[in-house]
């Protein structure tokens, strides 16, 4: 099967002309033409994700994160992209993206982070004129304390811990979210009347929240990671009898606590 068949699928529910501009999402190694019998679904593009591509017999690999961002340098063993780069080319290995285009469908990360919390009339946050954009605003069954929101966020997303600003005094109903970096929309949350808006990366400042909304950051792992079972989900749907799995080894959360 040709690559290009698998990453259609893909795009058809997040198409690659909604990427931000400096996003690198769809072929980083490898393109449509790359004849293909097995993917490998992870989040980050690795060394250690091409190793267990490797190691199940996978010749290509698609991810949430594009391997490269910018442009680079050089290529060699002593970085981790560079170590990427070379064993995937020397393995064979096709390597797709599908980044921001994911993150801007209603479907896509925000969307499904949102289900998970069980948010009802779920739309876009900060849409464009055909209904795309970042991040999504819902409400709650029904309003709840600060408090409890956060205990159930945490239960629903598995979550072991959340930093956020101050608890509000007023129950909240309407959340907002935003998969990944989201500090930008925060001005957006606000406008749209959320009482909280979840998101990621929140800088120290940003704790001083609006009058009235609580942030909270659940991490960037923590936001986005999901996306990796709704691209599987998609493909196995589309393409029955195309061989996908997710990786068990090398999704891995690059930040701990102690």
């Amino acid at each position: 099967m040709k690559a290009a068949e698998i990453a259609s699928v893909i795009e058809a529910m997040a198409p690659l002309g909604l990427q931000e501009s400096w996003d690198n999402s769809g072929f980083c190694i490898g393109n449509g033409e790359s004849e293909v019998h097995k993917a490998l679904i992870g989040f980050d593009c690795t060394p250690a994700l091409i190793a267990e591509a490797v190691e199940v017999g996978a010749d290509m690999v698609i991810t949430h994160h594009p391997l490269i961002f910018r442009g680079i340098s050089k290529i060699s063993m002593a970085t981790d992209t560079g170590r990427t780069v070379m064993e995937a080319i020397r393995h064979g290995i096709t390597v797709y993206a599908c980044h921001t285009n994911m993150d801007k469908v209603l479907c896509g990360v925000s969307g499904h982070t949102a289900s998970l919390m069980g948010l009802r009339n779920v739309r876009v946050l900060d849409s464009d004129a055909d209904g795309n954009g970042l991040g999504v605003i819902g409400e709650l069954p029904s309003p709840v304390s600060a408090e409890d929101f956060l205990k159930a966020m945490k239960s629903a997303l598995g979550l072991n811990v959340v930093r956020h600003s101050r608890l509000p005094d007023a129950p909240v109903s309407r959340v907002a979210l935003c998969g990944g970096s989201g500090h930008s929309l925060i001005g957006r949350a606000h406008e749209a009347g959320a009482d909280v808006y979840v998101s990621a990366d929140i800088s120290y400042h940003d704790f001083y929240a609006p009058d009235g909304m609580m942030i909270a950051d659940i991490g960037h792992f923590e936001s986005e990671s999901g996306i990796v079972g709704v691209i599987y989900d998609t493909v196995r749907e589309k393409i029955p009898n195309f061989a996908v799995q997710i990786a068990e080894k090398s999704i891995v959360n690059p930040v701990y606590y102690f």
